[in-house]
């Protein structure tokens, strides 16, 4: 019937309609992946950046009489501060060594008001 088969092939600089060239095509092909990285970096990266360095700085502000809770759940009041570790009270007379990478809060003392101030 055909005498040979026909290939459907575009010419070579025309692979976008309207004559538009292969870097600009390649561009628009890779622009969906550009904009799931700049996705990413805004939303998952950045974020997790901050709280290592909000909780890096906890940890370098802990100081002796803070209370702090552990990441296995123990409460206590810190009475000796290392630099990697701090040595913690969990009860009357019972102190723990624990790495600073473990503590998940910090808890300062709070300030305590005079008995005569006023209160309003």
């Amino acid at each position: 019937m055909f005498s040979s088969p026909a290939y459907a092939q575009a010419a070579v600089g025309q692979s976008f309609p309207g004559g538009g060239g292969g870097a600009a095509a390649s561009l628009i092909q890779f622009a969906p992946f550009i904009a799931i990285i700049f996705i990413f970096y805004f939303l998952m990266i950045r974020p997790q950046q901050a709280r290592a360095k909000a909780q890096r700085a906890m940890l370098d502000a802990v100081k002796r009489g803070d209370e702090v809770v552990t990441g296995g759940g123990l409460i206590g009041r810190v009475t000796k501060v290392g630099d990697d570790e701090v040595e913690v009270e969990v009860a009357t007379g019972v102190r723990l060594r624990v790495v600073k990478g473990t503590l998940a809060d910090v808890r300062t003392k709070p300030l305590l008001a005079a008995a005569n101030d006023a209160k309003k």
